[in-house]
C-alpha cells in the first residue's frame, strides 16, 4: 500500500483552543447535545436563531431518535421520503438547494446530520459504516416511513451503499454522488497511486490529534481551502466566501473535527482487522434496487475511473451521470441540473439501465 503526501494535514500551523475535541468525541455539552449560537442572521455569513448549523429557510428543524442517538433534521415537502445525507466537511446544509426542489416535486425531503455532526449528537464511539448505516435506516424508522430513496454525498454516499445492501427493504431507490461502491474505494484507495494521493487526506487523518487540531485552527480556515479545493473551475460563484463561513462555524462545534474524522480513520485502520475484513464481505452483496450515480468530471477528491466501475456490484437498473466541468460538489456547483436528474430519475417508475 503506497501511502502519499499528506502535507494537507502537517504540523504546519497552531490549533486554536476552541473547537478541539476531547479523545473520546464527547460532547462538551450534557448528553452530546449541541449549544444554540447568537442568533445572528445566517444571510450576513452570521450564526442564524438556531446556532451555527440550525440555520433558518423553508423547512423545519426537529430531532429524531434513532439506533440509540438523537439527530437533527430538516425537512420539507410531502409525499414518498427522500432522505438526504451529507459529506465531508459538511453537514446538513448541503442539501440547502435540494430540499426545496424535491418539496415543490411532491416529495418528503429530509437531510439528517450523521452523528457526529451539526445538530446531531456526538458520541464516544459508533463510527463505523455498519453502525453508521444503521443510523441512516433507524432515522428512516423513526420518521414512520417504510422505506425511503436515499440520497448521499461523499461519506453520506458510502453510508447510502451500505445501507442499501444492510437494510434493502428500507431502501426504495440509492442517490449516490461524488462517491464509489465500499469495495471499488477500498481496491481504488490500495491499488491505484493516483486516487491514494488524491484522497490523501484520508492517510494524514491517521494520526492521532493532528488533524482536529488543524482542522479548527484560524476559524477553521482548513474547512473552506478543502471546499475551495475540491469545487470545479466551471461555477466560480461556488463556494463564496458566506458558505465557506457557514461550513467552518459548523466544523469549529466541539468535538465536530473528531468525530467527522473518526469514520474516515476506521476504514483506513480496520482494512487488516476482522472487522473491516468482515465488512468487505459483506459489501459483497449485490445492491437490488434502481440506482442512480453521480460525479463531476473534475472530481479532484474522487476520481471518476474510481467511481465509475461501482456499476458491478448493482444487480438493479444502473444509470450513471457524468457532470461535465463539476468538482466533488455537484449538487453545490449545480444544483439545478443535480436536482433535475434526480428528480426526474426519483419520478422515473422503470428507470433504465
Amino acid at each position: 500500500m503506497t501511502v502519499p503526501d499528506s502535507s494537507a494535514f502537517g504540523p504546519a500551523g497552531s490549533a486554536s483552543p476552541q473547537g478541539s475535541a476531547d479523545p473520546a468525541g464527547s460532547s462538551t455539552s450534557p448528553a452530546g447535545r449541541l449549544s444554540s449560537g447568537d442568533g445572528r442572521s445566517a444571510s450576513t455569513g452570521q450564526a442564524g436563531a438556531g446556532g451555527p448549523v440550525r440555520i433558518d429557510g423553508p423547512w423545519t428543524h426537529r430531532d429524531v431518535a434513532a439506533n440509540g442517538a438523537r439527530f437533527h433534521i430538516a425537512e420539507m415537502g410531502e409525499g414518498p421520503l427522500v432522505l438526504l445525507l451529507h459529506g465531508f466537511p459538511q453537514f446538513w446544509w448541503t442539501w440547502r438547494h435540494q430540499l426545496p426542489a424535491l418539496a415543490e416535486a411532491g416529495f418528503r425531503a429530509v437531510a439528517m446530520d450523521l452523528r457526529g455532526v451539526g445538530g446531531s449528537d456526538r458520541t464516544p464511539r459508533g463510527y463505523d459504516p455498519a453502525n453508521l448505516a444503521l443510523d441512516v435506516t433507524g432515522v428512516i424508522r423513526s420518521l414512520g416511513e417504510p422505506d425511503a430513496a436515499l440520497v448521499g454525498h461523499d461519506l453520506g454516499g458510502y453510508l447510502a451503499w451500505t445501507a442499501a445492501v444492510m437494510r434493502p427493504k428500507l431502501v426504495r431507490r440509492l442517490a449516490v454522488s461524488s462517491m464509489p461502491h465500499p469495495r471499488r474505494w477500498r481496491s481504488s484507495m490500495l491499488s491505484d497511486f493516483a486516487q491514494s494521493r488524491a484522497g490523501s487526506y484520508i492517510w494524514g487523518f491517521q494520526r492521532p490529534w493532528l488533524p482536529e487540531r488543524q482542522l479548527v485552527a484560524d476559524d477553521a480556515a482548513l474547512v473552506g481551502k478543502l471546499v475551495q479545493d475540491w469545487a470545479g473551475p466551471r461555477t466560480p460563484e461556488f463556494p463564496d466566501e458566506e458558505t465557506l463561513a457557514v461550513y467552518r462555524r459548523a466544523m469549529s462545534v466541539p468535538s465536530t473535527a473528531h468525530c467527522s474524522i473518526e469514520p474516515y480513520r476506521w476504514m483506513v485502520r480496520s482494512m487488516a482487522r476482522p472487522d473491516g475484513v468482515q465488512f468487505n464481505r459483506r459489501m459483497k452483496r449485490p445492491v437490488r434496487v434502481p440506482t442512480l450515480h453521480l460525479h463531476g468530471s473534475l472530481d479532484p477528491a474522487v476520481r471518476t475511473r474510481s467511481s465509475a466501475g461501482s456499476g458491478e456490484y448493482v444487480e438493479a437498473p444502473y444509470r450513471w451521470r457524468l457532470f461535465d466541468g463539476v468538482g466533488h460538489f455537484p449538487h453545490e456547483e449545480d444544483p439545478i441540473a443535480f436536482s433535475t436528474e434526480l428528480i426526474n430519475w426519483l419520478k422515473d417508475p422503470e428507470p433504465d439501465r
